[in-house]
């Protein structure tokens, strides 16, 4: 399999994909820093903050006005652990630690999104909004049909000014169209929302330095989300149910999101619940029916 993929939920969408020995692709932030390593600088969130003109600093210097954003200069895993909003000096000085760093407070939607790219010009955007859920949790993704053209301006932009040489997937994370976050590599999650032939296209990126996807039947997507309560360890649903689900219309894929031999305490999870399955579909009527079956499956209330 071409793919470096650390989930086995996930193996699903890229285990079939004919593919050389010698060509990797990955999905997690520790595999691209290795794979990468002239371009693992984007990782460095003060450097992202340098490059777009976002007024930023290491902790230790103190911000000129409040409030700001506080964050892991690194953090090639866990994401937004450690994340926070400080409001006041008496909250800085509190709070500060090392490793860490606080960036102007940007406003506006927040969006992930995944571009193919070439010798540092982008030839393919797809765009996903999260519908947040409190806690660090999401209810669904919206994984977008159109364009965002401003968005794209400023990334592809960014794009040819640094990432020059470098070919493969980018993915950002953006707030009011700044860019907060960028990682050299895919999202593995909804693959397959992404249209017919697109892995085959991301292994052709990666092997020949071509990308050519023809994106014929982009349509929105839907990647819908179950937590449950932390405290309990979950047992997944019997295969025959998970498979019926799966076959409905509308559905695409299921993902059951956990070790079931780990302990909880061992997945990292965010705070406000314990993820156990992803339902990829382009009917979202559909994608919650099937949520609600994988909850009473799973003995968990969801409305």
């Amino acid at each position: 399999m071409p793919i470096l993929e650390r989930d086995p939920w996930r193996a699903q969408y890229f285990a079939d994909v004919p593919c050389l020995d010698d060509v990797q692709i990955p999905t997690d932030d520790g595999d691209a820093w290795l794979l990468f390593p002239r371009h693992r600088w984007v990782y460095d969130k003060l450097r992202i903050c340098e490059t777009q003109g976002i007024a930023h600093a290491p902790h230790g210097v103190a911000p000129a006005s409040y409030p700001v954003f506080s964050k892991p200069i690194f953090n090639l895993r866990g994401m937004g652990i450690g994340s926070r909003v400080l409001r006041s000096p008496a909250a800085y000085a509190r709070l500060q630690q090392p490793g860490h760093m606080w960036m102007e407070l940007l406003a506006g939607e927040h969006v992930s999104s995944d571009v193919a790219v070439a010798d540092g010009r982008p030839r393919w955007w797809r765009h996903v909004v999260g519908h947040a859920a409190g806690g660090g949790t999401f209810d669904r993704w919206t994984v977008e049909a159109g364009d965002r053209p401003a968005l794209e301006d400023h990334c592809g932009g960014w794009l040819r000014r640094h990432l020059r040489g470098y070919t493969g997937i980018v993915n950002f994370e953006t707030i009011g169209g700044r860019i907060i976050e960028a990682h050299l590599r895919i999202s593995d999650q909804w693959p397959d929302l992404y249209g017919e032939g697109w892995v085959a296209a991301l292994v052709a990126l990666y092997a020949n330095g071509r990308w050519t996807f023809r994106d014929r039947d982009r349509r929105v997507g839907h990647s819908v989300v179950l937590f449950a309560p932390h405290g309990r360890r979950y047992v997944p649903p019997p295969a025959d149910l998970v498979a019926a689900l799966r076959a409905a219309p509308g559905i695409s894929s299921i993902q059951i999101t956990f070790h079931p031999r780990r302990p909880p305490a061992q997945h990292a999870m965010p705070p406000g619940g314990f993820r156990l399955a992803i339902v990829n579909c382009w009917d979202l009527a559909a994608g919650r029916r099937a949520r609600r079956a994988l909850a009473a499956a799973f003995g968990v209330a969801r409305a």
